[in-house]
């Protein structure tokens, strides 16, 4: 009777390591240009749910990690970004072709409306607009704070962000916990932090943090981050605040 419930636990231990191991697939793809159908190298993929990416080959060829009814997103520069859920054929067939389209980009015509500066620096300093960022600085803090162009408001606003930032916050950070709380699964992913490091255009991080990309200039703005590095820093730099700010919202809502 003993050695038959050894036995009968080794079985079920085997069947449960099975089913685990049967969630978890490799597959593959191929990713052409639809219109010229070649393949397109250097495509970023990522696995939304997992958090892991991968790079397509200079045959559009990828494999990555995967579960059924993970989401896979796709994005290339000059293409347009793609959104794929992952399903029981792909994983059966462990291989698929996926086409991109190129962007349209139409441009318009730029008037260059040019200075008419006379080489008198006195006139000329005139002559030129220059943007005002007015900056406040506060006995006893280190450093200064940015409060915007033309922004009648913005003292009031930054006291109110310092000294009672889990209120000026929570409407960000209250609602999106569940997705900030992955910061520190994406920082682990060595492929995904190289492609936000090398993006400026925020669509990714928006992507995966589950915010829209005007949310992230007002997070950044309610954490006293200058307009200056909000619009020039990468999406890599974006995400390290972010999760900065969160990290420190989540200190101040305990107390």
């Amino acid at each position: 009777m003993r050695y038959f419930v050894v036995f009968l636990f080794l079985l079920l231990s085997h069947t449960t390591f099975s089913q685990v191991s049967a969630d978890d697939s490799r597959v593959s793809g191929t990713i052409t240009n639809d219109n010229t159908n070649l393949p397109i190298s250097n495509v970023n993929i990522i696995n939304l749910n997992k958090v892991i990416g991968a790079v397509s080959n200079d045959k559009g060829y990828f494999e990555l990690n995967v579960s059924v009814s993970d989401t896979l997103l796709f994005s290339y520069i000059g293409f347009q970004s793609l959104k794929i859920r992952v399903t029981n054929d792909w994983i059966k067939n462990k291989t698929t072709k996926i086409q991109m389209t190129e962007k349209a980009i139409a441009l318009e015509e730029i008037i260059i409306q040019p200075y008419y500066l006379t080489g008198y620096l006195e006139v000329d300093s005139k002559l030129i607009p220059s943007p005002n960022n007015y900056r406040y600085s506060i006995s006893g803090l280190p450093q200064g704070y940015e409060a915007g162009e033309y922004s009648p408001n913005a003292f009031g606003n930054i006291l109110g962000s310092m000294f009672n930032p889990a209120d000026a916050l929570y409407n960000f950070f209250g609602k999106k916990s569940k997705e900030l709380k992955r910061l520190k699964q994406i920082k682990k992913d060595e492929t995904v932090r190289n492609l936000l490091e090398s993006k400026f255009d925020r669509e990714t991080l928006a992507t995966l943090l589950g915010i829209d990309k005007k949310e992230i200039a007002e997070i950044l703005d309610r954490c006293n981050y200058s307009e200056s590095f909000i619009k020039s820093a990468n999406d890599l730099q974006i995400m390290d605040a972010i999760s900065g700010c969160y990290e420190e919202y989540k200190i101040l809502k305990k107390k």
